[in-house]
């Protein structure tokens, strides 16, 4: 077990609840997210340097409401209670929490009162933004507990108990609509709970490795599907790392790809790294599979069961195949051990998975305790060229959910052919990095045009370009005209079977990223 100083947060239900994650470790403190009902034995067993209560949508007067054993405030560990968990830490310790006249959502005016080293570094009296989300609020505080920040609506907008080091804030520090929100939960983590800034991508390999090396011991292979992605780039980087020559990685090429994948996977990971690498033309296999088939959801199980068949029988080849190696990120973990049960499904996951049951290889997950910007720094720390490392996100089952209607071999060409100018000149105008997602879609649409004096019939391409934080929601980039104009005079002009280019302004919700 790591020895390392960890922050756990104790979730109710928040939104926000992966952002107090994030933040932490933004400060080099290993934070980790736990469903609030775990119990005192698994809490004792973790034992944490410090403890966060997350915000929720519940009232801690409701029956049933989400709470916790007062005995988590004897374990002698600092707590910060955050909106939920303030006014479940205020009730639970004898204070009254009553439902507020005025409900506070949005932003919100915080005036700290001196005195308290959660807003050390803070001028006493004058007033910060900071974010409000709450229907009830503190009326009386527990024994032993002072004010130390207070706004219109909210007296008791922070409380706290300096000698149990119990802090907690109405208010929401971890988002971005609180300015200084990162400097209150620097004062939590580092003048009141002393820990230190130890939580590194360097000291994470470190113990990556280690524990590879425990889980599979000295004998047998790692077998890791590549998809030329991220996640799987950098599993694969960290296991070479971990055990060399007993990695073993298959790429299936099935046809869905875009320009010059197959190309870059071989060239990072056969060249630079040296490992194993198998490459399977599954090409006509799958696009035979496909031909005819227009239903997005038909083509996606299409796909999944032909990689499921594929890398099966790939990986029977392998000579002492002992362990499957899996991109598993910790909002999957997360997710998967939520007290709130799974999300509403609006469509099949893009990421193909579902490995049979009976196949006999156990699983070794590396990136479990990681956020997808942490993946992309450990890529960083391990040499994973930095145009695989930014790679903007990919489905699954690729370019089939972007070239609408019929998978022909020659509507794939055209729209990889399209696509990759959409992303030149993407790059050539210095907008990729700061594009969450761009691509091309082609539609099984034709329209009038004129080139040359003659008459055309051809498909419309669109171009689709979003900002996002995590994909949950986003909003669609505003690319300069000059940008969008060079973009569709190349397409039409350089790439077969299109004569119309449209841009596509709809953010998510209501629309999605993917077109299907």
């Amino acid at each position: 077990m790591s020895s390392r100083q960890t922050v756990l947060i104790l979730d109710f239900g928040s939104q926000y609840t992966q952002l107090i994650a994030r933040r932490i470790r933004e400060q080099s403190v290993y934070s980790e997210i736990h469903p609030y009902n775990i119990g005192m034995e698994r809490i004792r067993e973790i034992a944490p340097d410090a403890i966060v209560l997350s915000g929720g949508p519940a009232s801690c007067n409701d029956v049933d409401s989400p709470t916790i054993s007062k005995e988590l405030y004897e374990l002698g560990v600092p707590v910060l209670g955050i909106c939920y968990g303030a006014q479940l830490t205020a009730k639970l310790l004898g204070g009254v929490v009553k439902t507020s006249d005025k409900h506070e959502y949005g932003r919100a005016k915080l005036v700290p009162l001196a005195g308290s080293e959660l807003f050390h570094g803070f001028t006493a009296g004058e007033a910060i933004n900071v974010w409000m989300s709450h229907g009830d609020r503190v009326e009386a505080l527990p024994t032993d507990f002072v004010l130390v920040a207070e706004s219109e609506n909210s007296p008791a907008a922070s409380f706290a108990c300096a000698k149990r080091r119990i802090y907690c804030v109405q208010f929401h520090p971890e988002v971005v609509h609180s300015p200084r929100g990162a400097e209150i939960l620097g004062n939590f983590l580092f003048r009141i709970c002393k820990l230190e800034k130890s939580w590194s991508m360097a000291s994470f390999v470190d113990e990556a490795v280690a524990k590879v090396r425990a889980q599979v011991g000295d004998t047998g292979r790692i077998i890791c599907g590549l998809s030329g992605g991220v996640d799987s780039s950098v599993v694969a980087a960290l296991l070479h790392k971990a055990i060399g020559n007993r990695l073993t990685c298959i790429f299936v090429d099935n046809g869905l790809l875009r320009a010059g994948e197959r190309d870059n996977v071989e060239k990072v990971f056969r060249d630079h790294f040296h490992v194993d690498l198998h490459v399977i033309d599954a090409r006509d296999r799958f696009l035979d599979k496909l031909a005819g088939q227009t239903d997005p959801e038909t083509k996606r199980k299409i796909i999944g069961v032909e990689f499921i068949r594929v890398f099966e029988e790939e990986s029977n080849k392998i000579e002492n195949a002992k362990w499957l190696a899996q991109g598993t990120l910790y909002p999957d973990v997360i997710e998967s051990v939520s007290f709130k049960g799974p999300s509403a499904v609006i469509k099949s996951h893009h990421n193909v998975g579902g490995l049979p049951d009976d196949m006999d290889l156990e699983l070794v997950e590396p990136l479990r305790e990681l956020f997808k910007d942490e993946v992309r720094e450990l890529g960083r720390e391990l040499g994973v060229p930095e145009n695989m490392v930014n790679r903007q996100p990919f489905p699954g089952p690729g370019l089939a959910v972007r070239c609408l209607g019929d998978l022909t071999r020659q509507r794939l060409d055209t729209l990889r052919a399209a696509d990759k100018i959409l992303g030149d000149e993407i790059v050539a105008a210095g907008l990729y990095d700061s594009i969450w997602q761009s691509f091309g879609v082609l539609l099984p649409v034709k329209t009038v045009g004129v080139m040359g004096d003659q008459r055309t019939y051809a498909e419309v391409f669109a171009i689709r370009a979003v900002h996002s934080v995590d994909g949950m929601t986003a909003d669609w980039v505003h690319l300069p005209y000059e940008l969008l104009a060079k973009v569709s005079t190349r397409v039409i002009n350089e790439v077969r079977g299109i004569n119309r280019v449209v841009y596509d302004v709809t953010s998510k919700p209501p629309g999605t990223i993917e077109w299907e």
